[in-house]
């Protein structure tokens, strides 16, 4: 196959999974009128139409979804032997992909992968913060972080923190016009801060515990957010309660600045595990990586 060919696969690959133009044009950092030129360029040559275009969705064909299936493993595997290649060179060099929520990075990956970086000038690190379950085979990320009873047995797991309090919290200023809860009906009544998944557009339900069951609470609120910073600051400003990890709001509830209520019904978390696909030639970039960012014992 023409070196060409290879290249404009690998881009139609990119248009498949991210089933946008848009969003493929950025990941790859070409224009999308050029990724769009390429792929008929693709289709021509192959004489077979790949992608079916709408106004608002782009979806593989028949003929785009065999490629997808059968090609890009193999473009995979051949991705991976260079990368075992390389790593038999002196310094241990990549890129490591990994996927995240933003506070887990600031708090846990990036304090401990920092120094790596300075210690070995050809590693690279890229972090994507997405609240997202991520299939991080399908998206092509080298390593995904969950809470450990989210990650797929098929998995190797890694622990990164110890289990997780989680807190409902809600500022003096605000409690000072309002009872504090102290059952689910109460608490349906106030007003809470909410979280959106921005990939599914679902609104996150409350884990709560009710005498030690797990109940969901879909909580309403003035306010909806898709990452928990401002969810945190929007409780600090007095805008209702939210629910939140004790290793984010602990230091506030310490502090006076928010307060701590119905600690019976907040469940603790399964601590942080980051996970990656079980693989026979792991690069010493990642094993790198991975050593970096464990709980250390």
């Amino acid at each position: 196959m023409a070196r060409d060919n290879i290249n404009d696969i690998l881009v139609f690959l990119a248009v498949a999974r991210e089933r946008s133009f848009t969003r493929a044009a950025a990941k790859m950092g070409m224009t999308q009128s050029a990724l769009s030129h390429i792929i008929r360029s693709l289709e021509s040559r192959m004489g077979v139409r790949l992608l079916t275009r709408t106004t608002r969705s782009v979806s593989p064909t028949e003929a785009g979804e065999r490629l997808l299936l059968n090609v890009a493993p193999r473009l995979e595997e051949i991705e991976a032997e260079i990368a075992a290649i390389s790593d038999l060179g002196d310094k241990p060099a990549g890129t490591v992909r990994i996927t995240a929520i933003d506070h887990t990075v600031d708090t846990v990956l990036w304090p401990r992968i920092a120094p790596l970086l300075h210690e070995y000038p050809d590693l690279h690190v890229e972090f994507s913060s997405d609240y997202r379950l991520v299939d991080i085979a399908a998206e092509r990320y080298d390593i995904g972080v969950r809470h450990g009873d989210q990650v797929d047995k098929d998995m190797i797991a890694v622990r990164l923190t110890e289990d997780m309090p989680m807190m409902i919290v809600g500022s003096p200023a605000y409690f000072a016009t309002r009872a504090k809860p102290t059952s689910l009906q109460e608490l349906l009544r106030h007003n809470c801060i909410a979280l959106r998944f921005s990939g599914s557009g679902g609104v996150y339900a409350w884990e709560l515990l009710d005498q030690g069951r797990p109940i969901e609470a879909r909580v309403r609120g003035q306010t909806l957010f898709t990452s928990i910073y401002p969810m945190c600051d929007a409780a600090l400003a007095g805008c209702g309660l939210a629910f939140l990890s004790e290793t984010m709001v602990g230091e506030h509830v310490r502090a006076g600045r928010l307060v701590s209520v119905m600690p019976d019904w907040c469940p603790t978390f399964p601590g942080l595990h980051a996970y990656y696909p079980s693989r026979r030639n792991t690069s010493r970039a990642l094993a790198l990586v991975v050593d970096a960012i464990r709980l250390k014992t």
